[in-house]
Protein backbone atom coordinates (compact mmCIF):
# COMPACT_ATOMS: atom_id res chain seq x y z
CA UNK A 1 0.00 0.00 0.00
CA UNK A 2 1.29 3.47 -0.90
CA UNK A 3 1.32 6.35 1.55
CA UNK A 4 2.70 8.96 -0.86
CA UNK A 5 -0.06 11.48 -0.20
CA UNK A 6 0.26 11.06 3.57
CA UNK A 7 4.02 11.53 3.32
CA UNK A 8 3.71 14.65 1.17
CA UNK A 9 1.28 16.20 3.63
CA UNK A 10 3.37 15.19 6.63
CA UNK A 11 6.55 16.66 5.17
CA UNK A 12 4.82 19.92 4.29
CA UNK A 13 3.21 20.21 7.72
CA UNK A 14 6.44 19.39 9.58
CA UNK A 15 8.39 21.98 7.59
CA UNK A 16 5.74 24.62 8.28
CA UNK A 17 5.80 23.80 11.99
CA UNK A 18 9.59 23.99 11.91
CA UNK A 19 9.38 27.57 10.65
CA UNK A 20 7.33 28.46 13.72
CA UNK A 21 9.96 26.91 15.98
CA UNK A 22 12.77 28.76 14.24
CA UNK A 23 11.08 32.03 15.14
CA UNK A 24 11.91 31.28 18.75
CA UNK A 25 15.22 29.48 18.31
CA UNK A 26 18.38 30.83 19.87
CA UNK A 27 16.77 32.54 22.82
CA UNK A 28 15.94 31.43 26.33
CA UNK A 29 12.19 31.16 26.79
CA UNK A 30 9.83 31.36 29.68
CA UNK A 31 8.10 28.03 30.05
CA UNK A 32 5.44 26.39 32.17
CA UNK A 33 5.74 23.02 33.88
CA UNK A 34 3.18 20.38 32.89
CA UNK A 35 3.74 17.53 35.35
CA UNK A 36 7.07 18.23 37.01
CA UNK A 37 9.65 21.00 37.02
CA UNK A 38 11.49 19.11 34.28
CA UNK A 39 8.50 18.73 31.94
CA UNK A 40 8.19 22.04 30.12
CA UNK A 41 5.92 23.64 27.54
CA UNK A 42 6.44 26.96 25.70
CA UNK A 43 4.20 29.06 23.48
CA UNK A 44 6.01 27.54 20.51
CA UNK A 45 4.89 24.02 21.48
CA UNK A 46 1.28 25.14 21.37
CA UNK A 47 1.64 27.23 18.21
CA UNK A 48 3.35 24.40 16.38
CA UNK A 49 0.74 21.88 17.50
CA UNK A 50 -2.14 24.12 16.50
CA UNK A 51 -0.80 24.35 12.96
CA UNK A 52 -0.13 20.60 12.70
CA UNK A 53 -3.55 19.59 14.03
CA UNK A 54 -5.31 22.09 11.76
CA UNK A 55 -3.55 20.87 8.62
CA UNK A 56 -3.86 17.15 9.37
CA UNK A 57 -7.54 17.55 10.18
CA UNK A 58 -8.06 19.41 6.92
CA UNK A 59 -6.25 16.75 4.88
CA UNK A 60 -7.54 13.66 6.72
CA UNK A 61 -10.76 14.60 8.56
CA UNK A 62 -11.65 10.99 9.42
CA UNK A 63 -8.36 10.28 11.19
CA UNK A 64 -7.76 10.55 14.93
CA UNK A 65 -4.92 12.69 16.24
CA UNK A 66 -3.00 12.13 19.46
CA UNK A 67 -0.95 15.25 20.10
CA UNK A 68 1.29 15.99 23.06
CA UNK A 69 -0.26 19.23 24.25
CA UNK A 70 -3.90 18.76 23.22
CA UNK A 71 -4.40 15.02 23.54
CA UNK A 72 -7.20 15.18 20.99
CA UNK A 73 -7.66 11.43 21.02
CA UNK A 74 -8.34 10.15 24.51
CA UNK A 75 -9.85 6.67 24.69
CA UNK A 76 -8.77 3.21 25.73
CA UNK A 77 -9.07 1.78 22.21
CA UNK A 78 -7.00 2.69 19.18
CA UNK A 79 -8.84 3.94 16.07
CA UNK A 80 -8.07 2.45 12.62
CA UNK A 81 -5.82 5.40 11.81
CA UNK A 82 -4.22 7.84 14.21
CA UNK A 83 -1.59 10.52 13.91
CA UNK A 84 0.99 10.77 16.68
CA UNK A 85 2.24 14.32 16.97
CA UNK A 86 5.03 15.91 18.98
CA UNK A 87 5.06 19.58 17.95
CA UNK A 88 8.35 20.24 19.76
CA UNK A 89 10.41 17.32 21.00
CA UNK A 90 13.30 18.63 23.06
CA UNK A 91 11.45 21.52 24.68
CA UNK A 92 14.05 21.91 27.44
CA UNK A 93 16.79 22.26 24.83
CA UNK A 94 14.66 24.76 22.90
CA UNK A 95 13.85 26.77 26.02
CA UNK A 96 17.58 27.13 26.75
CA UNK A 97 18.57 28.08 23.22
CA UNK A 98 20.05 24.73 22.18
CA UNK A 99 19.48 23.45 18.61
CA UNK A 100 18.63 19.85 19.51
CA UNK A 101 14.86 19.87 19.04
CA UNK A 102 12.47 18.69 16.35
CA UNK A 103 8.95 18.17 15.08
CA UNK A 104 7.87 14.51 15.03
CA UNK A 105 4.77 13.29 13.16
CA UNK A 106 3.79 9.68 12.48
CA UNK A 107 0.78 7.85 11.10
CA UNK A 108 -0.30 4.55 12.60
CA UNK A 109 -2.79 2.36 10.70
CA UNK A 110 -4.37 -0.67 12.35
CA UNK A 111 -1.59 -0.70 14.93
CA UNK A 112 1.28 -0.49 12.41
CA UNK A 113 3.46 2.55 11.84
CA UNK A 114 3.24 3.44 8.16
CA UNK A 115 4.57 6.98 7.74
CA UNK A 116 6.88 9.17 9.80
CA UNK A 117 8.73 12.48 9.61
CA UNK A 118 11.23 14.01 12.04
CA UNK A 119 12.21 17.57 11.16
CA UNK A 120 15.00 19.31 13.10
CA UNK A 121 14.85 22.87 11.73
CA UNK A 122 17.81 24.35 13.62
CA UNK A 123 20.01 21.46 12.45
CA UNK A 124 18.70 21.60 8.88
CA UNK A 125 17.80 17.90 8.96
CA UNK A 126 14.57 16.31 7.76
CA UNK A 127 14.11 12.55 8.14
CA UNK A 128 11.26 10.57 6.62
CA UNK A 129 10.17 6.98 6.17
CA UNK A 130 7.22 4.98 4.91
CA UNK A 131 6.55 1.35 5.68
CA UNK A 132 8.42 -0.75 3.14
CA UNK A 133 9.81 2.36 1.45
CA UNK A 134 13.08 2.88 3.28
CA UNK A 135 14.39 5.74 5.42
CA UNK A 136 15.78 9.05 4.19
CA UNK A 137 17.59 12.16 5.38
CA UNK A 138 16.98 15.23 3.22
CA UNK A 139 15.87 12.95 0.42
CA UNK A 140 18.91 10.67 0.52
CA UNK A 141 18.68 7.02 1.68
CA UNK A 142 20.12 6.25 5.10
CA UNK A 143 21.09 3.02 6.83
CA UNK A 144 22.00 1.98 10.34
CA UNK A 145 25.65 1.52 11.31
CA UNK A 146 27.74 -1.65 11.13
CA UNK A 147 29.23 -1.42 14.64
CA UNK A 148 29.61 -5.11 15.61
CA UNK A 149 29.65 -4.94 19.41
CA UNK A 150 28.93 -2.69 22.38
CA UNK A 151 32.61 -1.98 22.97
CA UNK A 152 32.67 -0.07 19.70
CA UNK A 153 29.16 1.32 19.95
CA UNK A 154 28.12 4.89 20.62
CA UNK A 155 24.77 4.82 22.41
CA UNK A 156 22.14 7.35 23.34
CA UNK A 157 19.61 7.47 26.14
CA UNK A 158 17.45 9.79 28.17
CA UNK A 159 15.94 10.08 31.62
CA UNK A 160 12.30 10.39 32.67
CA UNK A 161 10.85 13.66 33.86
CA UNK A 162 10.13 12.21 37.31
CA UNK A 163 13.72 11.03 37.82
CA UNK A 164 14.11 13.19 40.94
CA UNK A 165 11.36 11.37 42.81
CA UNK A 166 11.05 7.93 41.18
CA UNK A 167 13.39 4.96 41.58
CA UNK A 168 12.47 3.90 38.04
CA UNK A 169 14.92 6.40 36.62
CA UNK A 170 17.35 4.65 34.23
CA UNK A 171 20.38 5.61 36.36
CA UNK A 172 21.66 2.06 36.96
CA UNK A 173 21.29 1.19 33.30
CA UNK A 174 23.09 4.37 32.25
CA UNK A 175 26.05 3.63 34.53
CA UNK A 176 26.26 0.03 33.31
CA UNK A 177 26.29 1.04 29.65
CA UNK A 178 28.78 3.85 30.26
CA UNK A 179 31.17 1.16 31.46
CA UNK A 180 30.44 -1.25 28.61
CA UNK A 181 29.98 0.91 25.50
CA UNK A 182 32.38 3.22 23.71
CA UNK A 183 30.24 6.09 24.97
CA UNK A 184 26.71 7.16 25.89
CA UNK A 185 25.22 10.50 24.86
CA UNK A 186 22.17 12.37 26.10
CA UNK A 187 20.75 14.56 23.31
CA UNK A 188 17.49 15.43 25.05
CA UNK A 189 15.10 14.46 22.23
CA UNK A 190 13.92 10.88 21.80
CA UNK A 191 12.81 11.48 18.22
CA UNK A 192 16.26 12.83 17.32
CA UNK A 193 17.99 9.96 19.12
CA UNK A 194 16.05 7.44 17.06
CA UNK A 195 16.62 9.36 13.85
CA UNK A 196 20.36 9.35 14.50
CA UNK A 197 20.29 5.59 15.05
CA UNK A 198 18.63 5.31 11.65
CA UNK A 199 21.33 7.51 10.14
CA UNK A 200 24.10 5.41 11.69
CA UNK A 201 25.45 8.16 13.94
CA UNK A 202 24.32 6.28 17.05
CA UNK A 203 24.61 2.51 17.15
CA UNK A 204 21.90 2.04 19.75
CA UNK A 205 19.43 3.83 22.00
CA UNK A 206 17.22 2.96 24.94
CA UNK A 207 14.79 4.89 27.11
CA UNK A 208 11.70 4.44 29.28
CA UNK A 209 8.57 6.38 30.28
CA UNK A 210 8.21 7.79 26.80
CA UNK A 211 4.98 8.81 25.10
CA UNK A 212 3.71 7.47 21.76
CA UNK A 213 4.52 10.72 19.98
CA UNK A 214 8.12 10.56 21.24
CA UNK A 215 8.76 7.17 19.67
CA UNK A 216 6.54 6.56 16.66
CA UNK A 217 8.22 8.38 13.77
CA UNK A 218 11.75 7.57 14.94
CA UNK A 219 10.97 3.89 15.45
CA UNK A 220 9.74 3.62 11.86
CA UNK A 221 12.91 5.36 10.66
CA UNK A 222 15.12 2.84 12.45
CA UNK A 223 13.19 -0.13 11.14
CA UNK A 224 13.21 1.16 7.57
CA UNK A 225 16.94 1.95 7.83
CA UNK A 226 17.65 -1.72 8.55
CA UNK A 227 17.75 -1.57 12.33
CA UNK A 228 15.79 -3.26 15.08
CA UNK A 229 13.32 -1.73 17.54
CA UNK A 230 11.80 -3.58 20.52
CA UNK A 231 10.78 -3.20 24.12
CA UNK A 232 13.36 -3.71 26.90
CA UNK A 233 12.74 -7.47 26.99
CA UNK A 234 13.04 -7.92 23.25
CA UNK A 235 9.28 -7.96 22.74
CA UNK A 236 7.57 -6.19 19.85
CA UNK A 237 7.57 -2.44 20.34
CA UNK A 238 4.37 -0.97 21.76
CA UNK A 239 4.53 2.80 21.38
CA UNK A 240 1.89 3.20 24.08
CA UNK A 241 3.98 1.34 26.64
CA UNK A 242 6.78 3.89 26.41
CA UNK A 243 9.82 1.60 26.73
CA UNK A 244 12.05 1.44 23.68
CA UNK A 245 15.33 -0.14 22.59
CA UNK A 246 16.57 0.65 19.06
CA UNK A 247 19.84 -0.45 17.49
CA UNK A 248 21.62 -1.31 14.28
CA UNK A 249 20.57 -4.90 14.99
CA UNK A 250 24.11 -6.13 15.52
CA UNK A 251 24.35 -4.89 19.12
CA UNK A 252 20.71 -5.39 20.01
CA UNK A 253 20.95 -8.60 22.01
CA UNK A 254 24.02 -7.35 23.89
CA UNK A 255 22.20 -4.12 24.80
CA UNK A 256 19.16 -6.06 25.98
CA UNK A 257 21.42 -8.29 28.08
CA UNK A 258 23.08 -5.29 29.75
CA UNK A 259 19.70 -3.73 30.54
CA UNK A 260 18.53 -7.02 32.02
CA UNK A 261 21.63 -7.33 34.17
CA UNK A 262 21.26 -3.79 35.43
CA UNK A 263 17.62 -4.52 36.29
CA UNK A 264 14.57 -3.76 34.20
CA UNK A 265 12.30 -1.26 35.99
CA UNK A 266 8.65 -2.07 36.46
CA UNK A 267 7.65 0.82 34.19
CA UNK A 268 9.70 -0.65 31.32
Amino acid sequence: MSFVNELDVTLAVALAAGKILLQGHGHRHQSASKRTANDLVTEFDTRSEALIVKELTKAFPADAILAEEGGLFQTSERPPRRWLVDPLDGTTNFAHGLPFFCVSIALEEKGALVCGVVHAPALGMTFHATRGGGAFLDGQPIHVSDAPDLGRALLATGFPYDRAVSEDNNFDQFIALQRRAQGVRRVGSAALDLSLVARGAFDGYWEMKLKPWDVAAGALLVSEAGGRVTGWRGEALDVDRGACVATNGLVHEALLDELSRAGIPASA
